[in-house]
């Protein structure tokens, strides 16, 4: 009897095991499918497996044994590190070229006038550590507990998203001028305002109109500052 072809067993997609083998070890040439096997019983990888039970490896599986497999031969570094260097990864944090992955020191920022695109969920995706939040952001641990308190910062369960990045630097940047973060509460409490004004229109849950919504609010915030500004 013929042997089953596992790329025609229904929607699972992907490489098998033979093609990722001969793909690596053009790079890693001591590479194995026993090899492969094990990082994957290590829980390093998990691929997809067809109806027959075959592995289908997607570009992010390959790409994430390339790097496991780049960290023990540049860097010598137990599973055990690798696999909390991959948690990083997955938490939307950056491979560093050696050591573990780091955050953003700030996050891609739109010139001029802001657009929906700049509220869509690259800031959010972003899963940091306190000690990552300290590093990414340069500010100190007593800036950061001021901001927390102030409810300007707050984690969900021991993470910050990415937009507390921004809102640290930038908190940061205002001390500079004698503006702590107890005067910032009024910003907190104005976002909160317009957030709750945009769910009025498009609901608790995100849509395309949200980051419309949003980029408009910041426009009209921005075009009153300046307007109640002294002239120069």
């Amino acid at each position: 009897m013929a042997k089953p072809d596992p790329s025609a067993e229904g929607p699972v997609g992907g490489r098998g095991i033979g093609e990722v083998l001969q793909l690596l070890q053009a790079e890693f040439a001591d590479v194995t499918i026993s090899k492969i096997r094990f990082l994957e019983a290590e829980g390093l990888v998990t691929p997809a497996r067809t109806a027959s039970g075959y592995r289908k490896f997607s570009a992010a599986d390959l790409e994430r044994l390339r790097y496991v497999l780049t960290a023990q031969r540049d860097q010598y570094l137990p599973l055990k590190v690798i696999k909390e260097h991959l948690g990083a990864i997955d938490r939307g944090l950056r491979p560093a070229a050696a050591g573990p992955p780091v955050a953003p020191s700030s996050l891609p920022q739109t010139p001029g006038q802001p657009v929906a695109e700049d509220f869509g969920a690259a800031g959010t995706e972003l899963r940091l550590t306190r000690d990552e939040l300290l590093r990414a952001a340069a500010v100190s641990s007593e800036l950061l507990a001021e901001l927390e308190g102030h409810g300007l910062v707050v984690a969900s369960g021991n993470h910050y998203g990415g937009d507390a990045i921004v809102v640290a630097q930038v908190a940061a940047e205002l001390a500079s001028y004698g503006i702590e973060p107890r005067h910032l509460r009024a910003f907190r409490t104005a976002a909160d305002r317009e957030v709750g004004l945009i769910e009025q229109v498009t609901g608790p849950r995100r849509t395309e109109q949200t980051g419309e919504l949003a980029a408009l609010t910041v426009r009209l915030h921005t075009a009153l500052v300046r307007s109640r500004l002294p002239r120069p």
